[in-house]
């Protein structure tokens, strides 16, 4: 009998499209105006938050390219504006779902190091970078981002439900 469940790949795949599609409607009411606003002076800024979602985006990407990857040669900028956010948000993205197509089953539970010069500061198997290192921590920073966008008084979009300014988005 064949096997019709989808890869783990595939399924993150689908996953990732929903979570990228939500988070992104999360990004686009991020005002470039307020870029340095921060709720309290031990939290990031608004547009470092945003920038910090748009980049963590890519290190699936990272983990799934090679045995390693080392964050003293990866640039991780802070972007100045709302669109340049957008834009590398969706390229990272894009990038993501390309190199998941790219790999196979032994690949995606192969470990990957994170290093900082030759310290390790972590070894995870591929599919838990994708869990806890990429979609956990993306949930969690949009968290932040909406409440974020609440204390500026901007709407906040449904995510998982509607919100005190949207209705649930039908698909």
């Amino acid at each position: 009998m064949p096997n019709t469940q989808p890869t783990l790949q595939a399924a993150l795949s689908q996953e990732l499209r929903h979570e990228l599609k939500l988070t992104r409607r999360l990004l686009e009411r991020v005002p470039t105006a307020q870029f340095g606003w921060q709720p309290h002076p031990k939290s990031m800024t608004i547009g470092g938050l945003a920038s910090h979602i748009a980049n963590l985006v890519g290190f699936l990407e990272l983990s799934l390219t090679g045995p390693d990857t080392d964050v003293t040669t990866v640039a991780m900028p802070n972007s100045a504006t709302t669109d340049e956010v957008l834009r590398r948000f969706d390229v990272n993205g894009e990038n993501i779902h390309k190199a998941l197509e790219q790999v196979d089953d032994a690949t995606f539970h192969g470990q990957w190091s994170l290093r900082h010069g030759e310290q390790v500061l972590l070894t995870l198997p591929r599919a838990a970078v994708a869990r806890t290192m990429v979609l956990n921590h993306l949930i969690h920073h949009r968290g932040q981002l909406s409440v974020y966008l609440r204390l500026l008084d901007i709407p906040v979009p449904a995510i998982y439900g509607g919100s005190a300014d949207e209705a649930p988005q039908r698909a």
